[in-house]
């Protein structure tokens, strides 16, 4: 009997660990002296995007355009939807460690039970799988970002669709179209499935609900001006300069290489019969979870929690195999462990952002992924167990 094997509650131990790391972060975001985005700018938190959130829910309830600057509380635009920043409002009126505890912990914790939930009941597993994605969680919260959240609303989708509940997995993707657009692409998700009428009309049902939440706090006049401002902010959007595409062909070639991102991740479907397995069915919920980083051309590094939930469930899903291995360890090396503060600095800033390995390494995965689907050969099983994981 091993290490792992003595461990008879292991996600007691891991959600002691992820609890222990929000508070810590939360302290450290809160105790951090204020810090400039510019030279000779104005001083704002540590927690900044916190506060951006926060404020938002104040400036729809005093009708106010909430995709407009507001340099004198917070740096940089809020970008989500009037729905979201209601959903704010239960944590806007508390005082900020409070606050910023409560959504660092929702961030952490629905994706924690989230990952909990998927369809591997193994200590070996479930252990490898947290020690893979913490640092990068750990950089996600230290930001006080939403991709935590948005990851494990993805997953939960899926496990939705997996146990037939298909109003709650629409739910799912509808929330995390209403926090960041590209959750859309999770739809697909509804293709693997039977019942896609249902998931159809749940889908435009969800939608329907989040688009008139506002209507409760503000006039229906007043809400149509906030939808036009936000797709307008969506459509003026300047990329990401930092984005690999990019970096590597050129801000031209972005749309010639979503197009073939979005055909690639879509070609499985010519096996589609192969879909009623569930291994089949859970690479296609890594692919998307890593499709959505990869061809996000406003993907940050707190962003890429999403792409390396994808690449662990992969990655853990399946017996070991050499090729495998290399490429995750290459996205740990180049994608996971640079996010961490004991990384070389210079490195960082000499090799890693100039040359985007960190998108590079997580989009050889992916093309791994798409291969896998592609050529598979069933064998009518998923692993139970993982015996072999190096």
């Amino acid at each position: 009997m091993n290490f792992f094997q003595t461990l008879k509650k292991p996600m007691v131990y891991i959600g002691a660990i992820c609890l222990l790391f929000v508070v810590i972060v939360t302290l450290q975001s809160i105790l951090l002296p204020p810090k400039t985005y510019s030279d000779g700018g104005i001083e704002y938190t540590h927690y900044n995007n916190y506060v951006i959130f926060k404020q938002s829910f104040f400036h729809l309830i005093e009708n106010k355009d909430l995709y407009q600057l507001y340099p004198q509380e917070h740096w940089d635009l809020y970008k989500y939807s009037p729905a979201f920043s209601l959903f704010m409002g239960l944590l806007a009126w508390m005082p900020d460690f409070f606050g910023l505890l409560l959504w660092n912990l929702l961030n952490v914790f629905v994706l924690f039970f989230a990952l909990w939930k998927l369809p591997f009941e193994n200590n070996r597993k479930i252990i490898f799988t947290f020690l893979f994605l913490i640092i990068q969680l750990i950089t996600s919260i230290q930001n006080s970002q939403s991709n935590g959240l948005i990851a494990g609303l993805m997953i939960f989708a899926y496990i939705h669709l997996e146990r037939k509940k298909i109003a709650l997995a629409a739910l799912c993707i509808v929330a995390t179209v209403f926090i960041k657009l590209f959750g859309m692409v999770a739809v697909l998700l509804f293709l693997c499935y039977p019942g896609k009428l249902r998931a159809f009309l749940y889908t435009a049902g969800w939608t329907a609900l989040f688009v008139m939440l506002p209507f409760m706090v503000i006039s229906l006049a007043q809400m149509e001006f906030l939808y036009k401002s936000w797709l307008f902010l969506l459509k003026n959007d300047d990329p990401n300069a930092d984005g690999w595409i990019h970096i590597w062909f050129g801000e031209k070639a972005r749309p010639v290489a979503l197009l073939a991102g979005g055909g690639l991740l879509c070609l499985p479907f010519i096996h589609y019969k192969q879909f009623h397995e569930k291994k089949i069915r859970l690479f296609f919920l890594s692919s998307i979870l890593i499709w959505v980083v990869i061809f996000n051309h406003k993907a940050e590094s707190p962003t890429y929690i999403i792409a390396v939930c994808g690449i662990a469930i992969w990655y853990f899903a399946q017996k070991f195999k050499p090729e495998n291995f290399i490429l995750i360890l290459l996205a740990f090396i180049f994608m996971v462990l640079p996010s961490a503060d004991f990384f070389p600095r210079k490195g960082r800033e000499n090799v890693i952002i100039p040359y985007a390995l960190k998108a590079v390494s997580c989009v050889l995965v992916w093309l791994k992924i798409t291969w896998d689907l592609i050529f598979y050969k069933s064998d009518n099983q998923i692993p139970n167990r993982l015996t072999e994981i190096m």
